[in-house]
């Protein structure tokens, strides 16, 4: 028997093509290099004794599941009873793990239509969920407004004033200056494709119907997507990276309560008066255009505006609402989902400002087609 200390051996009956093998000394990860070698030597064995092993690590068994097989040494580590309980654990546990790695599937190589066409499932599917998660968002923003709107004492009309100057007044000049350029914007390109046809006047009634029905709360819908939503992320965000949310929780408020509806009411009020800024913002850019460039009389831009029907001023109008619901739950849901960076405050606020404005197009387009389909 080789001394303690020494690296192990295989030692077989009369010649080294006996495939019955003795193993000796210490067969553990100070002597893996040596063993190695002993282990390819001997390679195919079909019986081994392990009686005379002084010291055995996973090494050591991992390179007897080399020499004889994980079967094979599963079978010794069952059946040969000479070896000590512990032993037999050991060689027991080391032969399950090699066997469920060599039951794993091998990574199948991929065609890059393949990985396109996984990127833009896995892309659906993400987006899928975050629908989900949005309309149950939006289902737990209904309930807590039906909770609180039956107890005045609740109403936290601080936080709702607070929230109207900053979604409202601080963004009415940036609304209505944008407003009036595209207005002109508009009626210079109708201006230029109807002048062809000698119905430059016309300029006039382009302006009024695509303002009161489409740009007016459009166009306001869209700056306060990149404005206000993108607000309401990185305040939550930041209160949720300062542990301020926990905070609230733990004082006994409900964070929704106290930060969600006053940012979701106050949207919904300053919104549809936004719109209406603009919508005017943009006749008044428009008429600018006619009567300067076009010498279209005042008094006929006038009487073109008050005879425009009523109902395209309401199909406007009555998007305002939804828009901004949609608008502030997204900003507030965004940020809730912020972790615990500053990275991810920046990444949800970018998400949801991309999200509300993508919300507003798709949401306009899909009333559109249905007030057309209903001749509105």
């Amino acid at each position: 028997m080789q001394s303690e200390g020494s690296p192990g051996a295989l030692q077989g009956g009369e010649s080294e093509d006996s495939k019955s093998l003795v193993a000796t000394g210490d067969w553990t990860l100070a002597h893996y290099a040596t063993l190695c070698g002993e282990v390819e030597r001997w390679r195919g064995a079909e019986a081994l004794e392990l009686d005379q092993v002084l010291r055995l690590d996973t090494a050591g068994v991992v390179l007897f599941a080399r020499l004889l097989g994980v079967e094979r040494l599963s079978v010794v580590a069952d059946s040969d009873t000479s070896l000590s309980a512990e032993r037999r654990a050991l060689l027991r546990t080391v032969c399950d793990a090699l066997a469920k790695v060599a039951q794993q599937p091998v990574a199948r190589e991929t065609s890059a239509l393949a990985d396109c066409l996984a990127r833009i499932g896995q892309g659906v599917q993400q987006h899928l969920q975050n629908l989900v998660g949005l309309l149950g968002f939006i289902g737990l923003t209904l309930a807590i407004g039906a909770q609180v709107v039956w107890r005045p004492r609740r109403w936290r009309i601080n936080a709702l004033m607070s929230q109207i100057q900053n979604t409202g007044l601080n963004a009415l000049p940036i609304v209505a200056l944008l407003t009036f350029m595209i207005g002109a914007v508009v009626a210079f390109l109708g201006a230029t494709v109807l002048e062809a046809f000698g119905a430059s006047v016309y300029t006039v009634d382009l302006v009024a119907y695509s303002f009161m029905r489409e740009f007016g709360v459009l166009l306001a819908a869209i700056l306060v997507a990149g404005r206000t939503a993108s607000a309401f992320t990185a305040q939550i965000g930041s209160m949720k990276v300062n542990e301020e949310i926990d905070a609230l929780r733990v004082q006994g408020f409900d964070p929704a309560e106290w930060l969600i509806l006053p940012r979701v009411l106050a949207l919904l009020i300053t919104l549809p008066l936004l719109a209406f800024v603009g919508l005017l913002s943009g006749l008044l850019g428009g008429g600018l255009v006619a009567l300067l460039a076009l010498e279209v009389p005042l008094g006929r831009i006038i009487a073109i505006y008050r005879d425009v029907p009523l109902q395209h001023f309401l199909v406007g109008m009555g998007k305002a609402p939804v828009f901004a619901f949609l608008i502030a739950v997204i900003g507030c849901r965004e940020g809730f989902r912020v972790g615990g960076s500053a990275e991810s405050v920046g990444q949800h606020t970018t998400s949801s400002v991309v999200q509300s404005i993508f919300v507003v197009i798709l949401v306009d387009a899909l009333a559109a087609l249905f007030f057309m389909e209903m001749g509105w």
